[in-house]
């Protein structure tokens, strides 16, 4: 399979743990600790006869330990956020209490993030400017100034071409917590780091796969869940190593191969299109597929606008299943 090694007793391990019950993972106090991944409890529960990593999970610890403002800094009271992908950010400073308004419909807050988060109040994707003015808000978050103009407070504008781990330092620095922001992005480059040793990650050739309605893609180390992957120091098959997605066709269909490969759906439709590949003879002639080592992980979260919070949460499924024992 594209010379790519089969290590089968350390990866059909993930089938293990994937009937595994009751596995725990928490956020500690410390304000250097980033935020847990909640509490996780795995069924038998399968797609195309490949397991899920986590079918069942309980995001009520999501968010880091709340943080305090640098020395020096004054601290944010009241926050508006008119773009709830840097809620992420909030979350992982533990601050999410201070969120008095989101610019976001109800039920569109990623459930990752937690009920203290997703419970927060929303006031539609185009708020009035009498509902922005009523949320009194001191600091206004967001990627777009001009979005902070009806709220009246301090704009904190975000580039959103910046990764996520510079994403996520902007944040901490507009909200006066700079040096717990870098704690919190070392602390979680270390815990992936000693993930990856655990598991013998530089010993492992992961792919990634994700399925569109009619189409599939391989995820390059430039995607979110390749960024966590590469800090675990996982290895990725050779035609995997470039930093954009690969669209697959005739040609290309065996390089999505490795020793595991985590796939995942786009939508309801993406999951139909996707189980038909999954059982097809040409996919379970690969290595992986032929020897039940592939495994589905939740799209929204591994590929998702992802940031710390949903950073502990990917390194978690990794650790997991890569290694029954971790």
């Amino acid at each position: 399979m594209n010379g790519i090694s089969k290590r089968r007793s350390t990866i059909v391990a993930a089938l293990a743990v994937a009937t595994a019950t009751a596995l725990t993972v928490t956020a500690c106090g410390d304000t250097g600790t980033p935020p847990g991944e909640g509490n996780v409890t795995t069924t038998t529960t399968k797609i195309a006869n490949a397991y899920l990593v986590a079918p069942e999970r309980n995001f009520d610890n999501a968010c880091g330990a709340p943080s305090t403002p640098d020395s020096g800094q004054s601290d944010v009271a009241r926050i508006a956020v008119t773009d709830p992908a840097l809620l992420d950010a909030v979350c992982a400073l533990g601050i999410q209490s201070k969120v008095v308004a989101v610019a976001a419909e109800r039920g569109s807050i990623a459930r990752n993030l937690g009920p203290s988060v997703l419970s927060l109040p929303t006031i539609g994707t185009n708020p009035s400017p009498a509902a922005a003015r009523a949320a009194d808000a001191d600091v206004v978050l967001g990627y777009d100034a001009s979005r902070a103009t009806a709220f009246g407070g301090r704009a904190v504008t975000i580039d959103r071409n910046l990764g996520w781990r510079e994403q996520f330092a902007a944040v901490a620095d507009g909200l006066g917590r700079a040096e717990t922001g870098q704690r919190r992005l070392d602390t979680f480059a270390e815990q992936a780091r000693r993930a990856g040793l655990r598991v013998d990650a530089s010993h492992s050739q992961v792919g990634l796969v994700r399925f569109g309605e009619n189409s599939e893609t391989i995820e390059g180390t430039g995607s979110f869940a390749g960024t966590i992957l590469s800090a675990m120091g996982v290895q990725r098959p050779a035609t995997q190593r470039g930093a954009g997605a690969i669209t697959v066709n005739d040609d290309n269909f065996t390089d999505a191969d490795a020793d595991l490969i985590y796939v995942s759906f786009r939508t309801k439709a993406a999951q139909e299109h996707g189980s038909s590949v999954m059982r097809s003879d040409r996919w379970l002639d690969m290595g992986a597929p032929g020897y039940s080592r592939v495994l589905v992980v939740d799209d929204d979260i591994w590929y998702g606008t992802g940031g710390l919070a949903a950073a502990a949460v990917v390194l978690g499924d990794a650790t997991r299943s890569l290694n029954s024992s971790s």
